[in-house]
């Protein structure tokens, strides 16, 4: 089941079977997906079909320099007929949101997603509502040196388990897109493969798939090593290293196996820990370069 959700998505996502696999990774580990890359390439497309695939509700927000918190979460208005304020729940409230150019809003709208990132719940008018339940952010981002654009801070990279980028198509994939038909239109046609209570079903499987002691010495060794000035100027948290492990378990299962091996990390560790860490530069691909480099020499017990 969980092969057939990638071939549906890689008939939407052509040429991309890579990226799409550690997208349904990224969700059946129950964590956030950030994509980063330049407009055009396919990230939003990506992201319905995912939503679509899943039959989760979808909510877009399209981030901009005046986005403001209460856009995002909501707000609570004065109505006559109830003699009272009445609370407005905004797009956060849906199973899958498309945080789009996340990174063009400012640093006050980019906070207000970080409890419910986290805590999968959104504090407004000192009332905690809790989000539906899965909750996933998408996020899309443009390169940074583009115009428009905000860093995202460090705490709220590390929310997201993995980035990914998408890149240009291959000549095959891209004559395929010229030749086919309108991607979108494509996108109207998808049909849930699985319920809500199947896809919980797969996720709860994700808990059981063994991790051996010697897996776990190898896990510790790349993390401690990313807390060594040698390597970083700032490391993976806890936090970090137990959504690497969850994703690991994800991958093994996605592969059809009931344990985690040393190969599921390195498949995972640079989309999972290079926008983690702070590096001497600045540059995405600094980051990423430091993450392998750092993966190549640490060996496996």
């Amino acid at each position: 089941m969980l092969q057939k959700l990638v071939d549906q998505i890689s008939t939407i996502v052509i040429g991309k079977r890579p990226q799409v696999e550690l997208s349904v990774i990224c969700l059946l580990a129950n964590g956030h997906l950030l994509i980063e890359d330049i407009p055009g390439v396919g990230k939003t497309t990506l992201s319905q079909a995912l939503a679509r695939s899943l039959g989760l509700s979808f909510s877009r927000v399209q981030f901009t320099a005046d986005l403001l918190p209460s856009d995002l979460l909501g707000v609570s208005v004065y109505e006559r007929e109830q003699q009272g304020f009445v609370f407005h729940p905004g797009p956060v409230f849906a199973q899958v949101l498309l945080a789009d150019e996340i990174n063009r809003a400012g640093p006050r709208t980019q906070s207000a997603l970080l409890e419910a990132m986290e805590e999968r719940q959104v504090t407004i008018d000192g009332q905690t509502r809790a989000l539906p339940d899965p909750f996933f952010v998408i996020a899309t981002q443009n390169p940074i040196e583009q115009l428009g654009t905000h860093p995202l801070p460090e705490s709220q990279l590390d929310r997201f388990a993995l980035r990914i980028s998408l890149g240009y198509p291959d000549a095959q994939a891209e004559r395929a897109l010229l030749k086919g038909q309108d991607k979108r239109q494509e996108l109207q046609s998808i049909k849930p493969l699985m319920t809500l209570e199947e896809w919980r079903g797969w996720q709860a499987r994700v808990d059981a798939i063994h991790v051996a002691e010697a897996l776990l010495d190898y896990l510790q060794a790349l993390i401690t090593a990313t807390r060594s000035p040698r390597w970083c100027l700032q490391g993976l948290s806890p936090r970090a290293a137990l959504s690497l492990l969850r994703l690991a378990r994800a991958r093994a299962l996605l592969q059809g196996r009931a344990h985690v091996s040393p190969e599921d990390l390195q498949a995972l560790w640079v989309p999972a820990a290079a926008h983690r860490l702070v590096v001497a530069s600045a540059g995405t691909g600094d980051a990423g370069q430091q993450a392998q480099a750092l993966l190549d020499a640490t060996p496996v017990p």
